[in-house]
C-alpha cells in the first residue's frame, strides 16, 4: 500500500503505485488539455508530483517535448541562474565485498587489480586535484568492513581538509558510500562532509535482487531506506540517484520522485541533488547486456522533467556522459557536472597504467578541468567553486527556503564569480582568463543591488591582489 509518509521502503516506493502511473500517464498524454494544464503547473516553479511528471514523460510528441524543454531551461535559470557548479570525484578503494553484477568492483572480478590509497596517496592525488584548480570533491569507496571501514574514511576526510597546496584548499568534501546506521551517519556528519550520496541502482525489488545477488547491498529495504536514517542522523543534504539502464525506465523516473516527495513529506527537505548516471562500459560490464538501456533522446527528455518536478533540487551529470550529451543537458536543468575526472583509485597524481586499471567505468569526456571551464563560460555559464551554503550552515531546509523565494540568487550569483576569479588568478591558461573576465565583468553588471556588487568588487580586487578564502 503506497504511503508517502511511511517509513518502510515497500510503502513510500510501492510498486503498484509506480505501474499505475505509468498506466495512468498513457491515458492523460494522449490529452492535450491535461498536458497543458501540467506545464502551466510546472511553470509556477513549485514542482510536480511523480504523477504529473510521468504525464509529460509519455507525452512524447515535438510540440510537449520543445515546450518541456524551454521551461526547464527557463526553471533552472529562475532558481539556479546560469552558474554551473564544478567538482571532482576521488576513489579511495576498490575493496568491495558486494556481487554487483552491474560494477567491475564486485567481488568476483579477480583480474581487476584490488588498491586503496593511504593518507600518503591521499594527500598526493588531492594536492593534484588542488592543482588543477578543484575546491569540491565527491569521495567514493567499495564496501568493505575490513579494507573500507567508516574509520578509515573519516581518516581519510580529515586528511583531505587539512591538504594546504599553494592556493589550494579542498572547501567540501561529499560523500558516496554504502548504506550504514544512524550513529554511523552522526559520526560522517561530525566529519563536517557536505551531501551524502547514495544511488539507488533500481527501484524495482525484484530487478535489484536479482542485480544483487551477494553482500550487504543485497538488502533492498536497508539500501532503499538509507537517507531517513542519514537525515536522522543528521546530515542536512542527501543526493539521490538511479542507475539508468538497470530497470524500466519510466518505472524507475517515477519511483525517483516518489523517493524525493517521501523525503519531503517525512523529513521536511527533499533532496540536495539528484544525479541521474546511465550503465557505462567498464573491465567486463557491457551495457548492451542490460535491457532497459536509454537513448541520448529519452535521457536529455528525464533531465528536463526532474528539474520540472524538482526545480529547487541540484541536478548532477558526470564524466560518464559525453562532451554532446553534457552540452545539451545544461540547458535543461543541471546545475553541478565533474570535470577532469578519474574513476580509478587514484590515477590524478599519476596516470595509471593500463594494466593496473581500476577503474570503476570508462570517462567519456576527457577534458582538462580549464578545457571544461572554458567551455562553459563560451556557452554562458558561470563555472562556479562555491562552498559558501557548507561554510555558512545554509542546508537542508535553510537552504530550500532561500532556494524557494529566490534569495539564493544573492549568495550564489556573487560568490560564484568570486571563485571563478580565484580560479583564473591561480590556475587558467591565459585564454581562460580572458575569456573570463570578461565574463565576471558582464555578470558583475547584472548584481541588483548596490551594496552586494561594492562587496563583490571589493572582494574581486582583493583576489586579484592574492588574497584568498573568503567565506565562500
Amino acid at each position: 500500500m503506497y504511503d508517502v509518509k511511511s517509513r518502510q521502503a515497500a510503502e513510500f516506493i510501492d510498486r503498484q503505485e509506480a505501474a499505475a502511473s505509468v498506466a495512468e500517464a498513457d491515458r492523460l498524454a494522449r490529452d492535450r488539455s491535461a498536458v497543458a494544464a501540467i506545464l502551466d503547473k510546472a511553470a509556477e516553479g513549485r514542482g510536480l508530483t511523480h504523477r504529473e511528471a510521468s504525464v509529460l514523460m509519455a507525452a512524447d510528441d515535438p510540440e510537449t517535448t520543445a515546450s518541456m524543454f524551454d521551461l526547464a531551461s527557463r526553471i533552472k535559470q529562475r532558481f539556479y541562474g546560469n552558474r554551473i557548479v564544478l567538482f571532482a570525484p576521488l576513489y579511495l578503494s576498490n575493496h568491495c565485498v558486494n556481487g554487483c553484477v552491474y560494477c567491475p568492483y564486485h567481488r568476483t572480478n579477480s583480474h581487476m587489480p584490488r588498491k586503496k590509497l593511504t593518507q600518503e596517496e591521499i594527500v598526493r592525488e588531492v594536492t593534484a586535484l588542488q592543482d588543477m584548480g578543484h575546491k569540491r570533491l565527491a569521495v567514493e569507496a567499495g564496501e568493505h568492513p575490513k579494507e573500507n571501514p567508516l574509520d578509515y574514511i573519516i581518516e581519510s576526510i580529515r586528511t583531505i581538509y587539512g591538504i594546504r597546496h599553494r592556493n589550494g584548499a579542498i572547501r567540501r568534501v561529499n560523500v558516496n558510500i554504502a548504506a550504514t546506521t544512524v550513529e554511523d551517519y552522526r559520526r560522517l556528519r561530525d566529519a563536517e562532509i557536505g551531501t551524502y550520496i547514495l544511488f539507488q541502482e533500481t527501484y524495482d525489488p525484484a530487478a535489484y535482487a536479482q542485480l544483487h545477488p551477494t553482500g550487504p547491498k543485497r538488502d533492498y529495504a536497508w539500501h532503499t531506506e538509507a537517507m531517513d536514517r542519514a537525515m536522522e542522523g543528521g546530515i542536512d543534504d542527501v543526493g539521490l540517484g538511479v542507475l539508468f539502464g538497470l530497470g524500466s525506465w519510466r518505472e524507475e523516473f517515477a519511483s525517483l520522485l516518489m523517493h524525493a516527495e517521501h523525503l519531503e513529506a517525512v523529513h521536511g527537505v527533499g533532496p540536495h541533488t539528484i544525479s541521474v548516471p546511465r550503465v557505462r562500459r567498464a573491465d567486463g560490464i557491457d551495457p548492451g547486456d542490460f535491457a532497459h538501456g536509454i537513448d541520448d533522446a529519452t535521457f536529455a527528455r528525464i533531465c528536463a522533467c526532474i528539474r520540472l518536478a524538482v526545480p529547487y533540487t541540484g541536478m548532477i551529470i558526470s564524466t560518464r556522459e559525453s562532451r554532446a550529451v553534457r552540452e545539451q543537458v545544461l540547458g535543461l536543468g543541471v546545475s553541478q557536472i565533474s570535470g577532469a575526472s578519474r574513476t580509478s583509485v587514484g590515477g590524478y597524481a599519476k596516470p595509471e597504467a593500463e594494466e593496473e586499471n581500476s577503474r570503476q567505468f570508462d570517462v567519456s569526456d576527457n577534458r582538462t578541468l580549464d578545457e571544461v571551464v572554458h567551455w562553459l563560460m563560451g556557452m554562458g555559464h558561470i563555472p562556479s567553486f562555491c562552498t559558501a551554503c557548507y561554510r555558512e550552515g545554509r542546508t537542508g531546509d535553510r537552504f530550500m527556503s532561500l532556494c524557494k523565494s529566490g534569495q539564493i540568487q544573492n549568495c550564489c550569483h556573487p560568490n560564484a564569480l568570486l571563485t571563478l576569479k580565484e580560479y583564473l588568478e591561480d590556475y587558467a591558461s591565459p585564454a581562460t582568463r580572458e575569456r573570463g573576465e570578461a565574463l565576471i565583468a558582464k555578470e558583475l553588471a547584472k548584481v541588483e543591488s548596490p551594496h552586494v556588487r561594492a562587496i563583490a568588487e571589493k572582494r574581486l580586487s582583493e583576489i586579484a591582489g592574492g588574497k584568498r578564502d573568503f567565506r565562500f
